[in-house]
């Protein structure tokens, strides 16, 4: 048996398979991954070359690249990252001295889940809505397991989730039961936490608004308006459980609303402002469970109250002036007066009257002080003219 292995034949066969082999070892891409790692974040992370021999030197490259974040390397070719963040995460891959693809991982880092904030609504009582918000941001892929407990774990209702949209259903609820729990569990590659929380559905009733609002006017009454609309289409059993409806208006610009309860569509307000569009919203709450939600409201939606149609007065006479426009033209022409005045001319006469008023005033203000003046200068010359006769006379008299 040696010697037929030392034969020429069986070394040129084992040359001839040892250079076929050659290139399927060079068609190994370095981007070929076995497996994926999943580590915690801030953590110090071990990639093992699982292929190397002690000693043997290894070259690791991370997404292709001889670059890599901060680490060491083993003598037996472990790669050891420190303190890892997200910029750390990729494939890494590990050669020996040829080139050769010894292994290779893609790493994934996260944080295992934390506890969820949890919030219930019910649309009607025959289905319970639940979502979630993450108190921690894993980011790592997670699968979610909700189930409702009720009376003390003695019954139980799968709540089925929507991974994508974080939240989970329940058909036919227990409605009337007081003691009903809701845990949600949220599971990752790198841990599992579960969230439980009280479920008040009476207090948790919340339908979704009404639709279809319609505000139209009533003919006759510019101080009306007639408002419509449609239960929401999630409250089922409306006959068994009634819906309360909140309505308020105001003038469009107006800040203040005015309000109005019906128990059924449509409802008739009497106190609209006429002439000014109304803006209007709804929304609605259970009837018989007081401790109930209110809906969000409804979009605004506008309407109108009835105006009086503007008069058209029609010539009486059956041979109007349009069946005659050239004579028409012809007779306005020439029976065109002065008292037919345009509302331009209206408005020159009345400036012109309006100067001629204010010279009136200026004027009369002139000769008034013009003649105040001319008083007191008279009475001036005359208490002259007495003190000159005065002082004659003195002089006139004998000493």
């Amino acid at each position: 048996m040696p010697g037929l292995l030392s034969s020429p034949v069986c070394l040129t066969v084992i040359w001839f398979l040892s250079w076929s082999l050659r290139p399927i070892r060079a068609q190994i891409q370095p981007d070929e991954v076995s497996g994926v790692r999943y580590a915690p974040l801030q953590s110090n992370v071990t990639l093992a070359c699982r292929k190397s021999q002690i000693r043997t030197p290894v070259v690791w490259h991370h997404n292709n690249s001889a670059v890599l974040p901060w680490h060491k390397l083993t003598s037996d070719g472990t790669l050891v990252l420190l303190h890892v963040d997200l910029s750390t995460q990729g494939n890494y891959s590990c050669y020996d001295n040829g080139g050769l693809l010894l292994h290779s991982v893609k790493l994934r880092l996260g944080h295992r889940p934390g506890s969820l904030s949890i919030s219930c609504r019910l649309p009607n009582h025959m289905r319970v809505r639940c979502s979630w918000v993450e108190s921690v941001k894993t980011f790592l892929p997670a699968q979610y397991n909700a189930i409702l407990w009720i009376e003390s774990g003695r019954e139980s209702k799968t709540c089925v989730v929507d991974v994508a949209q974080k939240h989970c259903d329940i058909d036919h609820p227990s409605y009337w039961s007081s003691s009903q729990t809701l845990s949600v569990q949220e599971t990752n590659a790198l841990g599992s936490e579960t969230t439980y929380v009280r479920l008040p559905f009476d207090k948790l009733l919340k339908p979704n608004p009404p639709r279809s609002v319609l505000v139209t006017a009533i003919e006759g009454y510019p101080k009306k308006l007639n408002i419509s609309w449609e239960l929401p289409s999630s409250w089922l059993l409306h006959e068994a459980f009634p819906l309360l409806f909140h309505i308020r208006y105001r003038p469009q610009g107006s800040l203040y609303w005015s309000e109005v309860f019906s128990e059924q569509s449509p409802v008739v307000i009497f106190d609209a402002l006429a002439g000014y569009v109304h803006q209007v919203q709804i929304c609605a709450r259970d009837e018989v469970n007081n401790e109930s939600m209110w809906s969000d409201w409804t979009a605004v939606t506008l309407g109108m109250p009835w105006e009086e149609p503007a008069e058209v007065f029609l010539p009486e006479d059956p041979f109007h002036e349009d069946f005659f426009p050239s004579l028409t033209t012809m007779e306005t022409s020439t029976t065109k007066t002065d008292d037919s005045l345009s509302p331009e001319d209206e408005g020159n006469v009345g400036l012109v009257i309006l100067l001629v008023l204010f010279s009136v005033v200026i004027l009369t203000t002139v000769l008034s002080l013009i003649f105040v003046v001319w008083v007191r200068q008279r009475r001036r010359n005359h208490v002259t003219k007495q003190e000159l006769s005065s002082m004659l006379k003195m002089k006139s008299m004998p000493i």
